[in-house]
């Protein structure tokens, strides 16, 4: 009986993450719930049903969730950390009915993030958005980006800006787009500062043997990978082998914006 509970456990659990990961986040929350009716005591469930009550705008159910997480798993990072997010929204704020994003919308495949030499890359948003825009994004989420002038400017799939792309990686990019490159992006971190990742998903054959992220610097490309903890809003690491944690994670910053010091005002540079 043991064995099946756990077999079953485990089958809702993926259930979950799946649904989540396409945006269908009413889905999740129906199947969690089902998760806690049978096994009340699983954390990380709650930490999913958080998740997923915050991508719908339902704050306070999202902070009663959490601490729920607490409840079971005392020093709970990632229900920790959410809840300090959910904090910076005010008491206000997190209860008003907020325009969530629509079920499926911007869906990111965990793959397009896989470690790719010269088609992934990492900056920290400058000009950030206030503290009560960006608490609202959790690590793993996508995001949009929008050529204006000279600039990239990064927005929530609800179309609020968070910030905009550093002036040189954005003027290389702009040209690549220019040209007929597409790229994703998803939130990396939120700590201090907002780091976003972006992978180019489709290469102009006009563009052939450019490279959208050059290297720099002996091995200082971008290692991304995906884990479980997009699904619990956790931007850092966390126990590699806790069930369910999963986050889009990058390297640490390496690189200063001046890396990106070829020409930008023309068309994209061939790399050497």
């Amino acid at each position: 009986m043991a064995e099946e509970n756990t077999k079953l456990k485990k089958y809702w659990s993926e259930q979950a993450i799946n649904l989540a990961l396409q945006g269908r986040w009413a889905d999740a929350i129906t199947v969690n719930r089902n998760i806690l009716e049978q096994f009340p005591s699983d954390a990380e469930a709650y930490n999913r049903l958080g998740k997923a009550y915050t991508e719908l705008a339902r704050y306070a159910e999202a902070r009663d969730a959490y601490h729920h997480t607490l409840q079971i798993d005392p020093g709970n990072t990632i229900a920790e950390k959410n809840l300090q997010r959910l904090a910076h929204l005010g008491a206000e704020a997190a209860d008003e009915p907020a325009a969530p994003a629509a079920a499926g919308a911007d869906f990111l495949a965990p793959h397009l993030f896989i470690e790719e030499m010269g088609k992934t890359g990492t900056t920290v948003l400058v000009n950030p958005a206030p503290l009560a825009v960006l608490a609202k994004q959790t690590a793993g989420d996508p995001v949009r980006l929008r050529v204006q002038n000279r600039t990239i400017v990064v927005e929530s799939v609800r179309g609020e800006r968070l910030g905009d792309i550093e002036p040189k990686m954005a003027q290389r990019l702009i040209a690549f787009i220019n040209a007929g490159n597409q790229y994703a992006a998803a939130i990396s971190s939120l700590d201090n500062s907002a780091r976003i990742i972006i992978r180019e998903t489709y290469q102009h054959p006009s563009q052939v043997g450019r490279v959208s992220f050059p290297p720099k610097g002996g091995d200082s490309t971008f290692r991304p990978y995906v884990k479980d903890s997009v699904l619990n809003l956790d931007e850092e690491d966390e126990d590699s082998g806790e069930e369910q944690d999963a986050a889009v994670e990058g390297d640490e910053p390496a690189e200063e914006p001046d890396a990106y010091d070829d020409d930008m005002t023309g068309s994209a540079p061939d790399d050497k």
